[in-house]
């Protein structure tokens, strides 16, 4: 496109679509949620004769916040300055809530908006932004608590099979059945694949404690999230300090503000930080998460939503990996085109598609729409 000082953002269309899960019975659990369904809030912002699109995993009420609170606000800023429109919003949701459905909405306008300024420029979002990698490692996520041993052992093996070289289930729920799945997980993975698992804040102190030696001892587990709830800060950096040396605390993923981040850090209280563009403030706010995790010189992990995590996280100088979750992958694959599947254990943008690389399929996603119009 010829040089322009900048582009007017002329509109925001928003839509949310609700995704059944495939789990037993309809269902699916962690340790401490049952769910039934993923619901997907999608942003489609409109500058330049093109149009960007974003997304969040969050409850319908996120949509209705952007209507009702940021798009007046983000109509007429300028499309090729993101972080300018950034900065209107968080000032915007001041008295209406920023953590929670203020930083998703924020989040999802934020990634529309970078979507539609790579458009703007012809090239894919990775290399729109200052990134320091061309890939972004991922691991197998799902193994929930409600799985049969089978369909467990089964999903997480088929991810090791596709050359992913790490993958997590889910524990906490029933501590008494863990012993038995892990059993089962490591036999079907080998001894050489790293094994992970997420309590989702199920455990107390004392028993994520003793659970932590178990796992690190008996099944060679390297990865424990969140083993208590993550706004108990204190009872992380307990469990960093006193747990197994080659067994990491990571948190994050409920981070919703940059203080989220940086008292996770203080101490630090994890080993790994994790973070959620599409929860954070998006690619801006990601971004600054980023520096926090350089500064303290402690690792950045991508908390799901594949699509734009494989991009925005290229930008992220001290990335870990990224979280290939079984519900994202699912719903992604179902509502766009220009998905990403893993080659050698990672997601590698494409460098033929501008943005994001994605294309809404709305004859696909209508059936499951439950708030916007489709495009005219």
């Amino acid at each position: 496109m010829p040089e322009r000082e900048s582009v007017e953002v002329r509109d925001l269309r928003v839509h949310a679509f609700r995704v059944a899960t495939d789990g037993p019975g309809g269902h699916e659990e962690d340790g401490t949620l049952r769910w039934d369904s993923t619901t997907l809030v999608l942003v489609e912002a409109d500058g330049g004769g093109h149009t960007g699109i974003g997304y969040t995993y969050g409850d319908v009420s996120v949509a209705m916040f952007v209507e009702s609170v940021l798009a007046s606000v983000v109509r007429g800023g300028d499309a090729l300055a993101p972080p300018a429109v950034w900065e209107r919003m968080v000032a915007a949701i001041r008295n209406a809530g920023r953590p929670g459905v203020g930083a998703m909405a924020v989040s999802v306008v934020d990634i529309a908006l970078w979507d539609l300024k790579a458009r703007l420029l012809g090239l894919p979002l990775f290399q729109v932004l200052p990134s320091f990698h061309d890939r972004v490692p991922v691991y197998g996520s799902g193994g929930f608590t409600n799985y049969p041993l089978d369909r467990l052992t089964g999903q997480l093996g088929k991810w090791v099979e596709q050359g992913i070289p790490r993958v997590k289930l889910k524990v906490g729920r029933r501590p008494d059945d863990d012993a038995r799945r892990l059993t089962a997980v490591r036999d079907a993975i080998g001894p050489e694949t790293e094994l992970m698992v997420d309590a989702n804040g199920a455990l107390t102190r004392k028993d994520a404690l003793y659970w932590a030696r178990r796992f690190a001892d008996e099944w060679d587990v390297r990865w424990f999230e969140e083993p208590v709830s993550s706004d108990d800060v204190a009872g992380l950096r307990l469990l960093r300090e006193r747990g197994p040396g080659r067994l990491e605390i990571a948190a994050g993923e409920y981070g919703f503000v940059l203080k989220d981040f940086a008292d996770l850090l203080d101490g630090p209280a994890v080993d790994c930080l994790q973070a959620d563009v599409t929860r954070c403030g998006g690619i801006t706010g990601l971004s600054q998460v980023a520096g926090l995790a350089s500064a303290r010189q402690i690792d950045l992990s991508a908390h799901c939503a594949p699509a734009v995590s494989a991009h925005s996280f290229c930008a992220v100088r001290r990335l870990r990996h990224l979280e290939y979750f079984h519900d994202h992958v699912r719903v992604e694959r179902l509502l766009f085109d220009g998905t990403l599947s893993p080659v050698d254990g990672a997601l590698c943008p494409a460098r033929d598609r501008a943005g994001l690389g994605l294309e809404v399929r709305w004859d696909d996603a209508e059936p499951y729409r439950v708030h916007g119009r489709r495009p005219s």
